[in-house]
């Protein structure tokens, strides 16, 4: 068993640089430009993966990483399978919140606010603009459902590349599509040394944006 004083001695002084209220624009969503833009720029790994946190009907959090797919005025979209757990969970309690950790810039992004389904027409846009293996694998995978072995997987695979093996594209399932967080806060969080970190929050109200600082 790994001994707790290594853990309790491991710790970071943050001293990249800063994040003032007079940085912060004025909306969340340009807000989360700027710093994505820099994620990228800084060639972090996998810059649009976040943590998707929702909530079961009898009130169990639960939590996954998942993939941003898309953001604009109107909120944060990611794709899955609407019968998995996320998607039944999503269906049930449409709200979530969605964390980006970018450590590399000692940076966190927290966003919560109510869910909707995507329209038909981009989740089809967006289904058949991926590589065909991942459309197949859309199809093949029961998502979050037990399966006896992984055989189960790979036949389904191998049926579907036979049936489709003169298709460019595949068409979209029922199953299948996307989810668009509609923030009401959206926190933007720098580390700083000592544990003094910034933390500047974005709440929506009937004026607009406004934004806070919270203490670390």
């Amino acid at each position: 068993m790994l001994d707790n004083t290594v853990l309790q001695n491991l710790r970071e002084d943050y001293r990249l640089r800063s994040f003032e209220m007079t940085d912060a624009q004025e909306s969340p969503f340009s807000q989360f430009q700027d710093w994505f833009s820099e994620a990228l720029a800084a060639k972090i790994p996998e810059p649009n993966a976040m943590v998707l946190a929702t909530t079961s009907s009898d009130g169990w959090p639960n939590a996954r990483v998942v993939l941003l797919k898309g953001f604009d005025a109107n909120g944060f979209v990611f794709y899955t399978n609407y019968d998995s757990a996320k998607g039944k969970e999503l269906t049930e309690n449409p709200k979530a919140t969605l964390v980006f950790n970018w450590l590399e810039l000692e940076r966190q992004i927290r966003i919560c606010g109510s869910v909707q389904r995507v329209d038909n027409q981009t989740n089809m846009a967006y289904f058949q603009s991926r590589p065909k293996s991942s459309q197949i694998g859309a199809w093949a995978s029961p998502q979050s459902e037990v399966i006896e072995d992984r055989n189960v997987l790979e036949e389904a695979q191998n049926e579907l590349a036979k049936q489709h093996q003169n298709d460019i594209h595949l068409p979209l399932p029922e199953h299948w599509g996307g989810f668009c967080v509609q923030p009401f806060w959206v926190e933007f969080w720098q580390g700083r040394s000592s544990r003094l970190h910034d933390r500047i929050r974005y709440d929506i109200s009937n004026h607009g944006w406004e934004k806070v600082r919270l203490a670390p």
